[in-house]
Order: structure tokens, then C-alpha cells, then sequence
């Protein structure tokens, strides 16, 4: 279901799907033709949001930021060289399972099945309609990726475990989302300890 482009009101209440969570959310201009390069600037933190919106950086200002400036990153692709490494490591996903990708990352879930975590359904609705608004900023053109492994080409990430992911950061699980499209570069991640 498309929506109408948020505003950055409705933009900053969908991101509360992340309260109270260790997920990371920003946006930057595309800047390059690879745009793993873009994503890499995001993750060191070198970029602002084009349209001036909130981001969220659960380490902003915490003791682990200060000893590491790429923390929790492992590290970060700067070049057109890295692209290569990094887009091993994650699986385009199509535009049908990014809803439920996203609400996956703000049920801070990691491989269970969402329909056992308690509350899910109760709270459900609430977090499918600031996934909506996330997705809506980006146009139908963007193309979306994302470091978990899963089955089959149209993933329900409700419903199915999630059989793996490749790790980005330095915490025991992490799963994210990338979103890019001609003018903009989004990074969604969720950190967790197992």
C-alpha cells in the first residue's frame, strides 16, 4: 500500500516504533554511484539528513562512541574498493517484505517467530502504521537490502524465523535495512546481546 510522502512530524512519530530499543536510523543524499560509500558516511556519521528530519543514534554521547567513533560498527565501507565485501553480505530484499522487515527491527526480536514474541498481536497495528510512514519516504524506485538470511524470494519476516545474518557490528546479533534510491541512502539497524 502506498502512502502519501510524510512530513517530518509524521516521520519523527514513526520512528517511536524504535523506543526503548538499540536501533539506529538515518538518512543522507546520495552522493555517489556506489552507494555503499554513502552508507559507510552514514555509519561514521559524516552525513545530515537531506530534508533536516530526526535520525536516531542510540550512542550518541555514551562512553562506547567516545574510546571507538565507529562503535558499534566493526568498520565501515570508505571506498568503491570495500563495495564489493559488503554487498556479499547482505540479500536484496523486494519492496512487499520491507514492512515487515521494519517492524522486525522495532520488535527487537532476533530469529523468533514474531507471532510467539507476547503482546505481538496487541501491538501490531500500532507498529504497522509507523512502518508505513518509514516506508513512505522512499519512492518505488528504491531498491532495499538487508544483512538477514531467510527463505523464500518473498519473505514474511512475521511469520518466519530468521535462519541467520551477517554480522556489522560488534554486538552478538544484528539486523538491518538499507533503502536507496537516486536522491537519498537509509541505514535501519537493530543491535541486540544474545
Amino acid at each position: 500500500m502506498e502512502h502519501d510522502q510524510p512530513d517530518a512530524e509524521a516521520w519523527s512519530d514513526a520512528l517511536k516504533l524504535y523506543t526503548w530499543l538499540c536501533t539506529f536510523v538515518a538518512v543522507s543524499p546520495r552522493e555517489h554511484d556506489e552507494w555503499w560509500v554513502d552508507v559507510g558516511a552514514i555509519m561514521r556519521l559524516e552525513t545530515q539528513d537531506p530534508r533536516g528530519w530526526e535520525s536516531i543514534d542510540p550512542y550518541e554521547g555514551e562512553e562506547e562512541r567516545i574510546e571507538d567513533p565507529l562503535f558499534p560498527w566493526l568498520e565501515t565501507p570508505s571506498s568503491p574498493e570495500d563495495a564489493e565485501r559488503y554487498r556479499r553480505l547482505v540479500d536484496e530484499i523486494p519492496r512487499s517484505s520491507v514492512r515487515s522487515l521494519i517492524v522486525r527491527l522495532g520488535a527487537g526480536s532476533d530469529r523468533r517467530d514474531l507471532s510467539s514474541v507476547p503482546g505481538w498481536e496487541d501491538s501490531r497495528q500500532e507498529m504497522e502504521r509507523r512502518a508505513d510512514v518509514i516506508l513512505s519516504r522512499f519512492p518505488g524506485t528504491t531498491r532495499f537490502y538487508t544483512n538477514l538470511v531467510w527463505k523464500p524470494a518473498q519473505p514474511d519476516f512475521y511469520e518466519q524465523p530468521v535462519r541467520g545474518h551477517a554480522p556489522f557490528s560488534q554486538y552478538d546479533w544484528d539486523a538491518g535495512l538499507i533503502a536507496v534510491n537516486d536522491e537519498e541512502v537509509a541505514v535501519l539497524w537493530n543491535f541486540l546481546s544474545t
